[in-house]
């Protein structure tokens, strides 16, 4: 199938890539001319695991990228994943979204056959249908359910597996205004075998742009919760880790999302849970939990450095902070735990030096404060340090050694493997 993905971020070259991979015909389109070289020149644009091996497989073959749009009505098929940018009050900004369903319109203009447009981009419930079809319609001349078909099929794919969450679906949502078009997105991911294992879910636009924001909320208020009971836990000093894998063998609770720690961050989580929380107050309706499943999270950091605070006089005092990106696998930094450890770190006084096998360099822009010390190793960063905070579980730190360090303090937000009887204190952050 001629397949065109709008948008070459985490999510479009992930589904370019992974489609290409799958035998289809990918053209990647976006307005970055850096970005479209480094494509067509088999080079990756983004970290994530198995994905430039793919990008360099298919680049010049099945996989083009470009940043005009006068080839996409050569395809069957276009994806939209472009960035819907957080507003103040947690809506989001469609004009991206709005963009390109215009210049994908102009584009197919004058393309006589059926041309179908499938919304990856995670957008509120309404928005295919009340943002993206009128803005194709506008510049298309052409009318949805004639000569146009909508689709929301959202992505579930997390940073640092991307790759392979993509070839192990859990479910396939696909809501479309006709079934020709819900049919050819089926089509297109049974040309890979997807729908062997994976649920099939088809439903109308709405529901499948709702499914996507209720997956994102349950497991972050599922994190938010085992973090409460691991805060409650750290008070009683029992072991968090103990109580959850038991009330993981409950098959109605299962066993994933129960490690307590510093909380959920990232692109989605945040953004996704505010944003329906926006919703839900434009509908009148106050989303009680949501807003504890949110309280829980921003109060983890706190506590993290209160507790280094109760074994180490942070004023003067040089602190390792290991892990600056969200989650292991990835160098994204938007929504880390890790930033605001730092900046806590840095209102008590602390000179704070900050290691991460790959996030470094977005770390920088996202932690604004030039007094923080970076270095290029685990050794390096706890070396003089008179205490460490664990941000980010990377499987390198299970090999930690402390010989360095002036205090061998460690303060664990992520529960990694290390030898304890090497430390001075050892402290988790829930257990």
């Amino acid at each position: 199938m001629n397949v065109s993905v709008i948008g070459s971020g985490y999510v479009g070259t992930t589904l370019a890539a992974c489609l290409a991979e799958m035998g289809h015909d990918v053209l990647n389109v976006d307005l970055d001319e850096s970005i479209v070289d480094a494509i067509n020149a088999g080079e990756c644009p983004i970290h994530e695991e198995g994905l430039p091996e793919l990008v360099e497989k298919h680049a010049g073959e099945n996989l083009r990228a470009a940043t005009d749009y006068d080839e996409v009505a050569e395809t069957d098929l276009s994806f939209i994943c472009v960035q819907t940018p957080t507003q103040d009050d947690g809506s989001l900004d469609y004009s991206y979204v709005e963009s390109a369903a215009e210049m994908l319109g102009e584009s197919i203009a004058e393309k006589a056959d059926k041309h179908v447009v499938a919304t990856k981009s995670t957008v509120l419930p309404g928005t295919t249908e009340n943002v993206v079809g009128p803005a194709l319609e506008r510049t298309s001349g052409k009318t949805v359910d004639e000569d146009l078909g909508l689709v929301m099929n959202p992505e579930f794919l997390s940073e640092g597996t991307a790759v392979h969450d993509f070839w192990h679906p859990d479910k396939i949502v696909i809501g479309a205004t006709d079934d020709e078009s819900g049919d050819l997105v089926t089509d297109l991911y049974a040309a890979g075998d997807l729908l062997d294992d994976a649920e099939l879910v088809r439903s109308d636009l709405r529901t499948a742009e709702m499914v996507k924001y209720a997956n994102n909320a349950f497991l972050a208020a599922k994190i938010s919760l085992v973090n409460e009971l691991g805060n409650i836990c750290k008070t009683a000093d029992i072991d968090a880790y103990e109580v959850a894998e038991a009330v993981g063998m409950d098959d109605r609770i299962g066993s994933k999302f129960l490690r307590s720690g510093l909380g959920w961050g990232g692109s989605c989580f945040p953004k996704d849970v505010d944003a329906l929380r926006a919703f839900a107050r434009n509908n009148e309706y106050e989303p009680t939990l949501l807003n504890g499943v949110v309280d829980v999270n921003d109060r983890q950091p706190g506590r993290l450095v209160d507790l280094a605070a109760s074994h180490v006089d942070l004023d003067g005092a040089r602190v390792a902070v290991l892990g600056l990106a969200f989650k292991p696998g990835t160098d994204d930094v938007r929504n880390s735990r890790a930033i605001p450890v730092v900046e806590r770190l840095r209102d008590a006084g602390a000179d704070v030096v900050a290691y991460d096998p790959v996030a470094i360099e977005n770390a920088k822009t996202a932690i604004d404060d030039d007094s923080v010390e970076y270095e290029d190793s685990a050794e390096a960063a706890l070396e003089g340090a008179d205490a460490a905070l664990v941000c980010t579980d990377w499987d390198e730190f299970d090999a930690l050694s402390f010989k360095g360090m002036k205090r061998k303090v460690l303060i664990d937000g992520r529960r990694i493997d290390v030898d304890r009887d090497e430390l001075d204190v050892y402290e988790g952050l829930c257990w």
